[in-house]
């Protein structure tokens, strides 16, 4: 069996997660590439008639691009996350070859296969990346070994979300680029925008998208607005709150021209850089297959036969990311801590001796309805919830004033718990959690850059997303953005979450129903 270290020889890729099967060869640059979509005559993707598609032309497929079998080095397959019938079909033949050739395996992360070809294609080094596919919408970043699911879709994917809105019109599949073409037609309509922390929603909009009886281009074009926007604005706390200057956009989705022209804006205003492959490697292929899986068998990253088995819920951070064990993707520090102004995701806020003065700005990337709309609404619904929290116990800022963007408080002199991550602190933060949510309020932007520590105390601060809400799903899914935050940007996420919750229970009495919804939410967070 030849040297894993070697990369002298080509690494041949499958991928077949869902609908498009295609086989690559990789050496220093793409060799070959061939794809066969499976096209449903009606409706979405039936999985047994996709996985029957693959094995009918894999043949043709791979034989498209192996065309120098002695030069191969390795098979790698899409391992997961995807469907159950089509992964199976991929693997059996990947083992098939495996043997046949007398090469080792690689299975691969298909989530992670998007970011590493996009990452060789765009020659970025340690983005914030947006990848939006069918059944996977997620905003990852590298850190420490794995990359870090800083926010992702509660429900449905962005791409899933779009064709199942158009299936609704009788629309062709893919949904998508059909959208597109009559929201450029198209007037601002309101729809439901649902953004909770760093994660986000689409079944609301998409179940008011179908119920409008406004015109289909009008339809068409506020569906794209507010879903985009929605997505640009986690990716903008993301980048916000890790500090990086790279935005990355890759999946089937990336291809839509607006969505890119969203993102290119929003990091312009923030002095990041921003890029999109070439369209060959958005979408699903064998390209980003086969490189990623060389890569991998330069670090000796092969797999047995006998471990071969699919993944059709492989998350991608699960996956030891040891080929960029050298980088460690910090998190680190922006804006000032003691006086001065600070930028954050949607709000400039000036520090000053006495008193903090939070302006939300205008967003160029949304539209001027859409942006009005949620600033008026965030301003005026932190200002009440913060000073409901308050009397409730909670610590909280002292509010001075209030207009329709600004909100000007109290000065709170302390730690940002984000640079002080201790058990100790997150037991506090568990402690205000539970206060809050025994008050019947929901923050919905729980992340460890919204909680300074002071005195003992833990407050929160920055109620922009904030709702009341007694039901059980809301405080859960309000846990889950503050656990996913801690796994995200620290090494010790497990011992950090214990201590949160020892706080939490202590504080609040249906912590019992809660803590286990907040773990239902975080399994649906996977390929849907």
């Amino acid at each position: 069996m030849p040297d894993s270290k070697s990369c002298d020889g080509l690494v041949l890729g499958l991928e077949g997660t869902a609908w498009n099967l295609s086989a690559a060869l990789f050496g220093d640059d793409l060799i070959a590439l061939h794809s066969s979509p499976y096209v449903p005559p009606k409706g979405g993707i039936h999985p047994r008639e996709a996985a029957q598609h693959h094995a009918s032309m894999m043949k043709e497929v791979v034989s498209r691009v192996l065309t120098e079998p002695e030069r191969v080095r390795a098979v790698a397959f899409s391992q997961g996350p995807g469907l159950g019938p089509s992964l199976r079909t991929v693997a059996t033949a990947a083992r098939a070859l495996s043997i046949a050739l007398g090469v080792p395996l690689v299975g691969v992360n298909h989530c992670v296969a998007h970011v590493e070809i996009g990452r060789w294609a765009t020659g970025f080094r340690d983005p914030i990346v947006l990848y939006a596919s069918g059944a996977n919408t997620q905003v990852l970043g590298y850190l420490n070994g794995r990359y870090r699911i800083f926010g992702e879709t509660l429900d449905i994917g962005l791409g899933n979300a779009l064709d199942k809105f158009a299936r609704s019109h009788d629309l062709q599949h893919p949904g998508g680029p059909i959208i597109e073409r009559f929201a450029r037609q198209g007037s601002y309509i309101e729809l439901p925008y649902t953004v909770k922390g760093m994660d986000l929603a689409f079944s609301g909009l998409v179940s008011a998208a179908q119920e409008s009886t406004a015109p289909l281009e009008d339809v068409c074009f506020s569906l794209q607005e507010t879903a985009f926007a929605m997505c640009v604005e986690v990716t903008e706390r993301a980048l916000a709150h890790a500090g990086k200057d790279e935005v990355l956009l890759v999946g089937g989705v990336g291809a839509n021209a607006r969505l890119q022209e969203m993102l290119r804006i929003m990091c312009e205003e923030r002095g990041a850089t921003f890029a999109v492959p070439e369209r060959t490697f958005l979408g699903d292929n064998g390209a980003m297959i086969a490189y990623t899986g060389k890569v991998m068998l330069e670090h000796g990253a092969t797999l047995p036969l006998r471990d071969s088995q699919i993944r059709p819920g492989y998350r991608a951070d699960e996956v030891e990311v040891t080929w960029r064990e050298e980088e460690p993707g910090e998190v680190f520090a922006v804006g000032p801590h003691e006086g001065g102004v600070a930028r954050g995701a949607e709000a400039v806020v000036e520090v000053r001796n006495e008193e903090v003065v939070k302006r939300r700005t205008s967003k160029r990337y949304r539209n001027p309805a859409l942006d009005r709309r949620l600033i008026m609404e965030r301003t005026r619904a932190e200002a009440r919830l913060i000073a409901h929290a308050r009397r409730a116990g909670v610590p909280t800022p002292v509010i001075r004033d209030i207009t329709k963007d600004t909100i000007v408080m109290e000065r709170v002199r302390g730690d940002v718990l984000k640079y002080v991550t201790t058990p100790e602190t997150i037991r506090l933060a568990g402690e205000t959690v539970g206060r809050l949510h025994e008050a019947g309020i929901v923050h919905g932007d729980l992340t460890t850059s919204n909680m300074i520590v002071r005195d003992g105390r833990c407050v929160l601060i920055d109620f922009g997303l904030a709702s009341t809400s007694s039901e059980v799903e809301d405080r859960g899914v309000d846990l889950r953005v503050f656990f996913q935050t801690l796994e995200s940007t620290t090494e010790n996420a497990g011992e950090l979450k214990r201590a949160f919750v020892e706080g939490y229970a202590g504080t609040f009495s249906g912590a019992g129903e809660v803590l286990p919804r907040e773990h239902e939410v975080e399994l649906r967070g996977r390929y849907l």
